[in-house]
């Protein structure tokens, strides 16, 4: 993570710290917690870092001795500060700051917190993973505590927020001990590893999701009894494989692990009781999609995933994302522009692919009817950098809200 950059006015004033931090998307899906207050998973898991230039939340966090007390805005509304998760970070990441150094007086300084995404919030693109990420790691500079703690201190917040601290492709190993001390993240390749790498996003809801993925992951850990089968003897398997792969660039064999561990995550939602479901039509219909896609060309060319939302999210060459983004809009064209103003093509392609990147071949082997407005917007991104400091901050230097709701 780059040096800290202090706002700081004078000795008695107000010290800031702003970071941005990514989006992860998980090929090897984490879902089921053995601790629900240190967020200790039943299985390791595996992700990609996305790319902040397309996703990233941004937090800044000030400190005073004049503050009388904690307080934070999400996305311009002042929320409680009392909520459990926030506390437990705050705690953590003051008790390794006190133990390092008692005299730095921060420590004893109450904290203004700001923070946005640029991005749907709960709606199934791991927000409270970068948003976690991304608190501890401006923490964490205002503090003085060291990059390899952040791990551990992000995953009592969000437990897949410890693979944000990371860029490129990481590891979560789920640990065996009772206090999570080796429930830890580690990056297994840098993002320029698989340089042709991309991601596309399908964002066919942006709205709030109806089961919080910490409420339906502890039901499917009480009621499901695929999901100890998963734990215990798949995910291990498929860990080992999938990491093979992408040290490989093996995408036939990354894709189709990637494939099979959403569809077993989606059928441990449904083995749940009473079941869940986070997909939907069009999200089965993208599915359908994608896997004829994949059988024409006798190999995986579509990886997709869906985490705890309908979105699905791509991973692909960049050879093929043309015909990919021709597939989505031959077959999920748009009729009505999106409602934020911005375009249906977004992050690093902004335009509509052209009527030749899909052959009339491929469309006779889909065979599939057109879903008009079956998704809001294509966000085309790829894997990126961890947490990084920036000196574009969100509070006035008074440590208030430069804009709020």
């Amino acid at each position: 993570m780059s040096e800290a950059k202090r706002v700081r006015l004078d000795a008695d004033a107000v010290d800031q710290i702003t970071c941005t931090a990514p989006v992860n998307i998980a090929v090897i899906k984490y879902w089921g917690k053995r601790d629900t207050k240190l967020l200790l998973p039943i299985n390791s898991s595996l992700s990609a870092t996305l790319h902040q230039d397309q996703l990233h939340a941004k937090t800044s966090v000030a400190s005073s001795s004049t503050f009388a007390e904690d307080r934070i805005w999400l996305n311009g509304i002042e929320e409680p500060i009392s909520n459990k998760r926030l506390q437990n970070v705050l705690a953590e990441i003051r008790g390794r700051a006190k133990a390092k150094n008692a005299a730095d007086p921060r420590v004893g300084h109450k904290v203004h917190i700001c923070s946005e995404n640029n991005f749907p919030t709960a709606a199934g693109l791991a927000s409270s993973a970068a948003g976690y990420a991304c608190l501890v790691a401006a923490l964490a500079n205002l503090y003085g505590v060291q990059d390899t703690e952040l791990s551990s201190i992000a995953r009592v917040g969000s437990g897949s927020a410890c693979r944000s601290v990371y860029g490129g492709w990481v590891r979560w190993t789920m640990g065996v001990e009772a206090d999570g001390s080796d429930s830890v993240a580690s990056q297994v390749v840098p993002a320029d590893h698989w340089p042709e790498m991309q991601i596309l996003i399908l964002v066919v809801n942006s709205g709030k999701k109806e089961v919080s993925s910490s409420t339906g992951m502890q039901d499917s850990v009480r009621t499901s009894d695929l999901i100890k089968h998963r734990a215990e003897v798949v995910v291990p398997a498929r860990m080992k494989a999938i990491e093979a792969a992408i040290q490989a660039k093996d995408f036939n064999t990354f894709g189709e692990i990637t494939i099979k561990d959403s569809n077993q995550f989606h059928a441990c939602c449904l083995d749940t009781y009473p079941p869940i479901f986070y997909l939907n039509d069009n999200s089965r219909h993208i599915i359908q999609i994608m896997s004829r896609y994949n059988a024409h060309h006798g190999t995986v060319k579509a990886a997709y995933t869906f985490d705890a939302g309908p979105n699905a999210v791509i991973y692909c060459q960049q050879a093929d994302v043309q015909e990919i983004l021709g597939l989505v809009n031959t077959y999920l064209p748009n009729a009505t522009p999106p409602e934020d103003g911005e375009g249906f093509y977004r992050g690093l392609t902004t335009e509509a692919p052209p009527d030749s990147a899909l052959s009339a071949e491929v469309k006779e082997k889909i065979g599939m009817p057109s879903v008009t407005d079956g998704i809001k917007y294509v966000l085309h991104t790829k894997p990126g950098p961890g947490p990084i400091v920036t000196e574009d901050t969100l509070f006035t230097p008074e440590g208030m809200p430069k804009s709020t709701k």
